[in-house]
């Protein structure tokens, strides 16, 4: 298993970053098992949350099969 951390944002909710961060991650990363939110904050402005924000652990499991073990 590998762990690789990824931040994500959204206007509308941390959930919607931790779903934002768990789909572009598996753009280009397969067989992802599972997410932990570490930590999460908010930007404001003008008085009001702007964005919420999410630092994601993001575990995968890894092939280690390259075609060359025989």
């Amino acid at each position: 298993m590998k762990v690789i951390e990824v931040l994500a944002e959204s206007p509308n909710s941390f959930e919607e970053a931790v779903q934002s961060a768990v789909s572009e991650t598996s753009k280009s990363v397969r067989n992802i098992q599972s997410a932990y939110v570490r930590e999460q904050s908010v930007t404001v402005e003008n008085g009001k949350v702007g964005m919420y924000r999410v630092n994601v652990k993001i575990t995968f499991s890894v092939d280690m099969s390259d075609g060359n073990n025989a």
